[in-house]
């Protein structure tokens, strides 16, 4: 009788571990086989993300979206839909959504705390999309005094390219909150040339001969009348403020080639520029 109820035992312990051994490699076959689907998954899903912004960039810009816009929501598209793949494969692993949107809702916070710079540069960037103080292809001086030409509006960060063709990531967060300069939003800029003249010289002739180089300019514009006229009595020299209009694109250069003109004519109208002199007088 003892004999063959440890018999049976044995019997019975062998068959557990039987069915033990078969079920945990059939839920080892099936975790793989899930796993295997996830990174699939995970791997044809993010090819998918990235062609769908493709996609939805394509179509902005076919609409002739506004470029700062079109690269905002780019980036948003392209961050959305890869959160959504990753989601997607955890779910086909086994984890729970119930489990993603707590251990999400923690991390929120979490990141929220941390990165509370980051989400201020999120919602600089809305800001700035929102107010438009700059667009895409805009010449801006920020607060900080970086001067350059906007290429791209981000989520977090604003690109630009400077006119040495370096290129400056600015947060979102500090551009909207800064003072801005948009340098080329307005078409027509006023520019004011200052020339210094010597004492006794005839200011009227040199008024003259300034007006007829500025005329001879077709790049300044006509709209609104060049003046010439006396901005202080300096230490050594009368000085003159030249004013004209331009466009933006011109400027720089008009002012440049404006100033080339003055210095090889005006000492031909016996007109000369003053060095900064001092007069000593030595009394014995």
């Amino acid at each position: 009788m003892e004999t063959v109820e440890i018999a049976d035992l044995a019997n019975l312990k062998d068959t557990n571990w039987e069915t033990m051994l078969t079920s945990l490699s059939k839920m080892a076959v099936d975790f793989g086989l899930q796993l295997l689907a996830a990174v699939l998954i995970l791997t044809v899903g993010m090819w998918l993300a990235k062609r769908f912004t493709r996609h939805i960039r394509r179509i902005m810009k076919l609409r002739n979206l506004e470029p700062s816009l079109q690269t905002f929501l780019g980036s948003f598209v392209s961050i959305i839909s890869k959160i959504f793949v990753v989601i997607i494969a955890l779910t086909t692993v086994g984890v729970q959504m119930t489990s993603i949107v707590a251990v999400l809702g923690a991390a929120s916070l979490a990141v929220g705390m941390a990165l509370s710079g980051t989400l201020q540069n999120l919602a600089g960037g809305l800001v700035i999309l929102l107010f438009k103080p700059f667009r895409v292809g805009e010449t801006i001086l920020t607060a900080s005094g970086q001067m350059g030409v906007v290429k791209k509006i981000m989520i977090f960060t604003t690109e630009l390219h400077t006119f040495d063709n370096q290129v400056i990531f600015l947060p979102n967060g500090a551009l909207s909150n800064g003072e801005i300069t948009n340098m080329s939003r307005e078409p027509r800029r006023r520019t004011d040339l200052t020339v210094g003249i010597s004492y006794g010289d005839d200011v009227d002739a040199a008024r003259r001969a300034i007006l007829a180089i500025i005329k001879k300019d077709k790049r300044i514009t006509n709209d609104s009348t060049p003046t010439v006229f006396i901005k202080e009595l300096g230490d050594s020299a009368v000085v003159l403020t030249v004013r004209y209009w331009t466009t933006y694109a011109d400027m720089y250069t008009v002012m440049a080639d404006l100033q080339e003109a003055i210095y090889t004519t005006l000492p031909k109208k016996k007109i000369h520029f003053p060095f900064p002199q001092m007069d000593v007088h030595v009394i014995k």
